[in-house]
């Protein structure tokens, strides 16, 4: 059976994307929080640093490229330059800020003067 074609820049290990660079980049998740681990040069070392990540966050088994690695130890020997876990920040939302509504028959300083009631923190 012919092996499984991947899109450009894809691979086949969890967490392993090509760079434009040409280098490999790993990403991870963990408890809704995400993180970069770092480039490397080919998709196998990649995919070793992600294990790596994923034995210090002590995910479960299935969840590693390399299941027949035992220990975190040996996995740690099989990436020599370590990893360096850093945390993505993504953009928070802005908040609305809530509109004021004219009731008919209510003048505009009416208005006003209820939504500074409602909503002191915008006044």
């Amino acid at each position: 059976m012919a092996p499984k074609k991947t899109p450009k820049g894809k691979s086949v290990f969890f967490g392993v994307r090509q760079k434009p660079s040409g280098n490999w980049g790993v990403e991870f998740s963990d408890a809704g929080r995400r993180w970069w681990i770092g480039t490397y040069p080919s998709a196998h070392e990649a995919a070793r640093a992600y294990d790596v990540a994923v034995w210090r966050a002590e995910r479960p088994w299935s969840h590693l490229n390399f299941p027949e690695i035992e220990t975190r130890a040996e996995a740690e020997m099989l990436v020599p330059q370590g990893i360096n876990m850093k945390e993505i920040t993504t953009k928070k939302k802005k908040t609305k800020k809530p509109s004021v509504v004219v009731s008919a028959g209510e003048t505009d300083e009416e208005a006003m003067a209820r939504f500074a009631r409602e909503h002191p923190e915008y006044v």
